[in-house]
């Protein structure tokens, strides 16, 4: 999975941090989670060449024009504290081109997600018109004044819309990183989880990650153990049920509630993961990897990949040689 996280002068610092460190920490952890072919691959952008902290440290930031699209944007939020210090920075110059590239990635199908004053960038852009979103609660007056069209919802941590994901105040970063993970992998995101915030003594146990606890689901968690290990074998929504000990009506709502997918939408999802990975870091054959992955035979795998990714086989193995892994969305 590609991410692009879009740093602009003046970015939280706690904020980029915290994403940074989230998907770092999901990449290290994959194998112990059971997903070894899961990987974000991470790349801060900007729509500068210099870009500093809000506590003036210099961002290794590359201008995100003319790089591949990825998968999702994630922007940090502004270091400001009141209201009038927001209304001053959205004025900004590279506030406007930032809402320019977010227009133009969301157009060509990339969801975007931004956290605390960086929603106040996606709504400038009129990119949650009409739709729910959150932000951070200190400043909900002011972002109904100033973005009417928008259904603000202060009561939720992460709202995820379309394609655009907002979060709240300034350690929700956390949250709408982990809320990321967690589509590709519950696992490997509570997983995450468990090595960065969950912790049962009392000096942590009040500042516990919310969005993440509510959707934290063991029968989740249980059929992408299952789906890991069957894709050679197939799909079976009651055998998946079975293994996992939910009915199937009960796995599927579960599903749609944690990933917004059905279960077998995600178990093809988790086929092409596995595909792409073996391409790259393993010599067999296209037929081979199909094989192993439950198609028939190699055509099948190479249409798929090809409407799924928009790039074939020579060109997925090519990006792995150069260093380049495409992103699985």
């Amino acid at each position: 999975m590609r991410i692009h996280v879009l740093a602009l002068d003046g970015v939280f610092d706690t904020g980029l941090a915290t994403i940074l460190d989230t998907f770092g920490t999901a990449n290290d952890l994959a194998a112990a989670a059971g997903t070894p072919s899961m990987r974000f691959e991470v790349r801060i952008v900007g729509v500068r060449r210099r870009v500093r902290t809000g506590q003036g440290l210099g961002v290794p930031a590359v201008l995100a024009k003319g790089l591949p699209r990825p998968d999702v944007i994630v922007m940090p939020a502004l270091s400001t504290k009141t209201p009038e210090t927001l209304r001053l920075a959205l004025e900004r110059r590279d506030v406007a081109d930032a809402t320019g590239l977010l227009r133009a990635q969301v157009a060509a199908g990339t969801r975007v997600a931004a956290a605390c004053t960086a929603t106040f960038v996606l709504a400038g852009a009129s990119l949650l018109d009409g739709q729910a979103a959150t932000t951070t609660w200190w400043l909900a007056p002011l972002f109904r004044e100033r973005y009417p069209r928008v259904e603000l919802d202060e009561s939720r941590m992460v709202v995820a819309s379309s394609l655009c994901v907002t979060a709240g105040a300034a350690l929700a970063h956390l949250d709408l990183a982990l809320w990321l993970v967690r589509q590709h992998s519950p696992a490997l995101a509570a997983l995450t989880a468990r090595y960065l915030v969950i912790d049962p003594r009392p000096s942590q146990a009040t500042y516990a990650i919310s969005d993440h606890l509510a959707h934290e689901d063991p029968i989740v968690e249980s059929f992408e153990r299952w789906a890991r290990r069957q894709l050679a074998e197939g799909f079976s929504l009651g055998a998946a049920a079975r293994a996992v000990g939910a009915s199937e009506r009960t796995l599927a709502r579960r599903l749609r509630s944690v990933l917004g997918r059905s279960p077998l939408s995600y178990f093809q999802d988790l086929r092409i993961e596995r595909a792409v990975h073996l391409l790259q870091t393993s010599s067999a054959s296209v037929d081979e990897i199909a094989a192993q992955v439950g198609y028939s035979d190699g055509v099948t795998l190479r249409t798929l990949l090809r409407r799924k990714l928009g790039r074939g086989v020579r060109e997925l193995r090519a990006n792995a040689r150069t260093g380049h892994p495409p992103a699985v969305s």
